[in-house]
């Protein structure tokens, strides 16, 4: 059984402020000394960067240690609750696992509280995790427009499901006094507590391009920052105490914590731990927690590097994971640091396993914008006018470093960019679903693919990746 504490911090639309409260709300718990998990249901990796720091010792003004787990427990990742990617089932023990020895857990939904994986109903929805956790929601409105009509709304979105428990309100974007005392007025009514009021002219925003927030990891000074100014504003805006009584309020969750335990792969005689590097820093920002310690369960020894900065992959590297990022903005850089990519290519080239998903694919192309990127692929890549955007239902179309043929995945894609041509000779997927085609590379070691996965929900992936970083060291 689960006790934790928690809060779904979800909305009637995006733009309503979910970000600004959930992590205002982690910061300014975390500032009194709680130990806070932060969650992110849906796909999203840039809102987690955010949570994360938000949770960090000192990042809102936070001075010690404090709650059932001391300071140390505050150095979590934020972590991603998708019901689409990992399956309704494997919500209650991620988040088992991601809250444990905590004081209080947020969670920031996604879009609509209702709002889910296209024509599938409430899967991968706000308020479909929000049941699976028996979590209380907490409802942000931008109150900007409207006055007695915001108890309308409220009721219209605590009544339309009774097995959703929306026991609060958070209003944004109120002008002044008066207008904050109409609504108060209105929801009396409703039956649902005010438990915020933020003002619209105390906004604290993170500068956007074109996937999104910037990342916590391109501006983590100013970051720091902004954070204190956001925890600040939360706590003097929302009742603390009430929203913290909320979440006491949630029942326990008869659930077994998600463990990182694949069968680790059997150690080949004198190899030790394979080296599995992995693409960190600026410009490759995208990963899940959990794929990390699936590769360290699975018997890696997991070692981040920054293709900006470090000219050389960590010493003794037998495997290469590169995840998603912003490749395009950094594209001069990353194409200035030569040795680096000469590295990674002649690892490619020698047969080494190598993961490379969305940004880990373009890196590996032979161009981004004109700039000579790593040159494994026969491809190259471009910025477009178009947002590609969703969930992926695929299949392995062969072997490979990563899956087995036939290995079935659901996954997401999101990318402003066109990789000509979009499949080698050998696919690395089969996107069957919402429509059928093929896409990606699979050659020698390399599995390379827009498509972002989740490692949770398949983690024969981690393991065969880690067995075949102690074949090719004993075959090399």
């Amino acid at each position: 059984m689960v006790n934790v504490p928690r809060l779904v911090i979800a909305a009637p639309a995006s733009g309503s402020g979910k970000t600004t409260v959930a992590t205002g709300l982690m910061a300014a718990f975390s500032e009194r000394g709680l130990s806070v998990s932060p969650h992110k249901v849906g796909p999203d990796y840039i809102d987690p960067g955010y949570h994360a720091l938000a949770v960090s010792p000192g990042a809102s003004g936070a001075s010690g240690a404090g709650g059932a787990a001391g300071s140390a427990a505050r150095l979590r990742p934020g972590r991603n609750l998708d019901a689409y990617m990992c399956g309704p089932g494997l919500i209650g023990p991620l988040f088992a696992h991601g809250a444990a020895g905590c004081d209080l857990a947020v969670v920031e939904g996604v879009m609509g509280l209702y709002d889910g994986a296209s024509g599938q109903g409430e899967l991968a929805s706000t308020a479909q995790v929000s049941k699976l956790l028996r979590a209380p929601v907490v409802l942000v409105v931008d109150a900007s427009s409207q006055s007695r009509s915001v108890a309308a709304l409220v009721h219209g979105f605590a009544s339309w499901d009774p097995e959703v428990r929306i026991g609060g309100v958070i209003l944004n974007k109120v002008a002044t006094d008066r207008h904050e005392r109409l609504l108060r007025d209105a929801l009396d009514e409703s039956g649902v507590p005010v438990m915020g009021v933020l003002r619209r002219a105390d906004g604290v925003t993170a500068p956007s391009r074109h996937l999104g927030l910037v990342p916590v990891a391109e501006r983590r000074a100013e970051a720091v920052g902004s954070m204190r100014e956001l925890a600040a504003r939360v706590r003097a805006g929302c009742d603390l105490e009430a929203l913290l009584a909320l979440a006491r309020s949630a029942p326990a969750l008869d659930v077994t914590p998600w463990e990182p335990a694949v069968e680790p792969v059997a150690p080949v005689a004198t190899t030790g731990r394979p080296v599995v590097a992995v693409a960190g820093g600026s410009a490759f920002t995208f990963s899940y927690a959990e794929h990390t310690e699936l590769l360290t369960a699975a018997g890696a020894d997991v070692v981040p590097f920054d293709p900006l900065r470090d000219e050389e992959l960590p010493e003794g590297t037998r495997g290469l994971v590169i995840g998603g990022g912003f490749p395009e903005v950094y594209a001069p850089e990353l194409s200035a640091n030569e040795p680096l990519r000469k590295a990674v290519a002649e690892l490619a080239h020698s047969g080494a396993p190598v993961a490379a998903e969305c940004a880990g694919l373009l890196y590996l192309a032979r161009s981004l914008d004109g700039a000579p990127m790593c040159g494994v692929l026969a491809a190259d890549a471009r910025m477009s006018g178009r947002l590609t955007l969703g969930y992926r239902e695929a299949v392995a179309v062969g072997d490979s470093a990563l899956a087995r043929a036939g290995t079935r995945v659901r996954g997401h894609e999101f990318h402003r960019t066109v990789l000509e041509p979009g499949a080698g000779a050998a696919p690395a997927w089969g996107v069957v679903h919402p429509e059928r085609r093929v896409e990606g590379f699979v050659q020698q070691g390399v599995h390379a693919s827009y498509l972002h996965t989740h490692w949770a929900a398949a983690p024969e992936l981690a393991r065969r990746f880690v067995e075949r970083c102690l074949v090719e060291r004993c075959t090399a």
